[in-house]
Formats: structure tokens, C-alpha cells, sequence
């Protein structure tokens, strides 16, 4: 049963993946821009739900030649390595998560969540933005789910532990952003708000672990830049990619401990 449900999960992961690219690309705007309408060659984007759905090619028949009023938009990314990765990702992730915690109701929790933590952490890594559109209402949903799953029986987490544990990690962020504004963008305070709530849900050993491993993740990579790139101290990197991996590893473990 157990191999069966990891099977499932990282088939839903897998699908999940191919609509992920999309949302991202269009997602991948700077500050005060509108979100990406065209696709790079300039041909406009539809499909289910005003274009956010679909995988990430353009359906234009004439796709290839650009429209002769604008010219190609080489400038903004497809995500053509994304197209793989992203399923390939996702499948690794969600299958993880089920070996993990097993067949109880948070399971469902990770599953919903996981594919927009994964467009945060492509936008993030793109534009060095963690859009309000998502990381808000991420927040929110995470409670709310989270509070449904209190509800019912098999699960091994606290409701109670979700909220405080996100009002605890935002807390930290906020900190962070005072002391280092240059380094710590307030996006990341916003998504602070959700990871923190999943983290919670297992108890404070999770929340300190998760909150941990992404700020340890985040240093091994700045470090990285520094040393094999010539990079400066003071580069902008994105730091919502390593908070996200950080509370990846933090609700495995949440899941195996309290299995």
C-alpha cells in the first residue's frame, strides 16, 4: 500500500510538473510589470483559465516566425529546460513527501502545495521576485488546509503548532530583512509566513530543522558563488529556492519521526 501511494504521488507530481512552467514564465516579470501575456517569439498565450493553464510551448500555427509589429522577445525565458525538469522534480518531490508521511491527511496538504512552491522557486531563480499573488495566498491556504487536516483522524501534527510556527519563522525573516535588507528581500519574509506553518505543523524540532537547512543551503551556495564565480558579498542572489528545499527536508523528516 505504502509503495503504492509513493507510486501515485509522484505520478500526480509528474502531471502536476507539466503545467508548472507556464505559470512560471508568466510569473517571471520584474517589479510594476504586467505578467508575461505573449511567449518569447511574441504570439499570445492561451488556454484554460485566461492562459495560466497548459504546458509551456506556443499553440500559435506560425509559431517560430515572430509578428513583424513587435519583433521576437528573446529576452523572456520558456523555461525549455524547465519542461523537464520541472515533471522530473515534482514526480521526486511528491514521492519523497509520500514515502515519508504515509497515507495520513496532510499528505494532501504537501501534494496541493508543492506545485506552487515550485513556481515561486522558478520564479525566484528567474527574476529574483517571490510575487504577492502566490506567496500570500499560499499563506493562507496552508492554514486553512492545515486546519481541515486537524480535523481529521490519522494525522500527526498541530494546528495550533502551524500558526505559531508561521508567525514565529515571519518573525525571524522580518529580522533578517531589518538587519540586512540588501540580502533578505521581503518576499522572502511573505513566504516565511506559509514555510513556517508547514514546519510548525510537525513541532518546533521540525521548524528550527527546516529553517536551518534553507539558511544552510542558502550559505553554501552564496559561498559557491564567491569562490568558483568571483562573485562579491553583496551579489543578489534568490533566496526563496534554498527557504523552500530547506522545508522540503524539514517535512520529510517531520514525516519520519512521526511515523
Amino acid at each position: 500500500m505504502e509503495m503504492l501511494l509513493t507510486v501515485l504521488a509522484a505520478g500526480y507530481g509528474g502531471l502536476t510538473g507539466l503545467l508548472v512552467p507556464r505559470a512560471a514564465y508568466r510569473l517571471s516579470v520584474g517589479p510594476e510589470e504586467r505578467w508575461h501575456a505573449d511567449c518569447p517569439e511574441g504570439h499570445p498565450v492561451t488556454g484554460p483559465a485566461y492562459g495560466w493553464l497548459g504546458l509551456a510551448r506556443c499553440a500559435a500555427p506560425d509559431h517560430g516566425q515572430s509578428p513583424a509589429a513587435t519583433g521576437p522577445r528573446t529576452g523572456a525565458p520558456w523555461y525549455g529546460r524547465g519542461r523537464i525538469g520541472a515533471p522530473i522534480v515534482l514526480a521526486v518531490v511528491c514521492g519523497a513527501l509520500a514515502a515519508a508521511v504515509g497515507g495520513r491527511p496532510e499528505l494532501a496538504v504537501w501534494l496541493l502545495i508543492a506545485p506552487f512552491a515550485v513556481v515561486l522557486a522558478m520564479v525566484d531563480g528567474a527574476v529574483h521576485r517571490l510575487p504577492d499573488v502566490l506567496t500570500l495566498p499560499l499563506a493562507a491556504a496552508a492554514v486553512v488546509l492545515l486546519g481541515v487536516a486537524a480535523l481529521l483522524p490519522g494525522h500527526a501534527g498541530s494546528w495550533t503548532g502551524a500558526l505559531l510556527g508561521g508567525l514565529a519563522l515571519t518573525a525571524f525573516y522580518f529580522l533578517l530583512f531589518l538587519i540586512h535588507p540588501n540580502g533578505m528581500g521581503f518576499g522572502d519574509v511573505k513566504l516565511a509566513l506559509s514555510l513556517g506553518a508547514l514546519l510548525g505543523w510537525y513541532g518546533w524540532t521540525v521548524l528550527v530543522a527546516g529553517a536551518f537547512a534553507g539558511l544552510l543551503l542558502g550559505s553554501v551556495y552564496g559561498v559557491g558563488l564567491i569562490l568558483l564565480r568571483g562573485k562579491g558579498r553583496k551579489t543578489a542572489m534568490p533566496f526563496g529556492p534554498f527557504m523552500i528545499g530547506g522545508a522540503l527536508l524539514g517535512l520529510l523528516l517531520g514525516g519520519l519521526v512521526t511515523a
